[in-house]
């Protein structure tokens, strides 16, 4: 190990690497492989320089997840900026289910079950998981509001969606059950409580 090397990096810069460290752990190997001792091997330096910068690991972990999962609905709104309602609510749902996304869906399955012990990161869980209902229930709302759903509760409709989507994305993580079907019991569903014909 190069100590001098180490040194010379700024505060902001060896943040950043510990920042890095944890999230690339936490994609690779899940959110309970973010140990002190796990990011200061990745970045090539003593446990107790990671204790130095971050005190609390329990913090670390929740502002990687944070960052984990902010980074994921960033792409999804990304994917749902164009068409119709109805375009935007199936590119939701294929962007969600995409199996590209398994080791996002790791963490969130991590971060459910962590935040039982962790008060910060039960909080940061429903933080993000509000955020996600909001943007679903926006695609329901601009829906509702050009015709193209019935006139539903969007509320009741985006928990539908994501509860569904969650729970077949943590079975295809721990069964690697990935069956393109998915998408279409999920779009059929959600077009019941929309009121839609089947396959809109």
């Amino acid at each position: 190990m190069d100590t001098r090397r180490a040194a010379r990096k700024t505060p902001d810069e060896r943040d950043g690497e510990i920042r890095g460290a944890a999230r690339s752990i936490a994609l690779e190997q899940g959110l309970v492989a973010v140990t002190q001792r796990a990011v200061a091997a990745r970045i090539g330096v003593a446990p107790a320089l990671v204790t130095h910068y971050r005190s609390s690991m329990e913090g670390l972990v929740v502002d990687t997840f944070r960052a984990i999962v902010a980074a994921e609905l960033d792409e999804v709104r990304g994917a749902t900026q164009q068409g119709t309602a109805r375009e935007r609510l199936r590119a939701l749902v294929a962007t969600a289910l995409d199996p590209s996304r398994d080791a996002v869906t790791a963490v969130w399955v991590d971060a459910w079950s962590l935040g039982r012990r962790n008060a910060a990161l039960a909080a940061a869980v429903r933080e993000q998981a509000d955020a996600w209902q909001r943007h679903a229930e926006e695609l329901v709302t601009t829906g509702v509001a050009a015709g193209e759903f019935a006139d539903v509760e969007p509320a009741r409709i985006a928990w539908l969606l994501l509860g569904l989507v969650d729970g077949l994305n943590a079975q295809s993580v721990i069964h690697d059950r990935h069956d393109p079907r998915r998408a279409a019991v999920v779009l059929s569903a959600v077009e019941r409580e929309l009121g839609v014909a089947s396959g809109a």
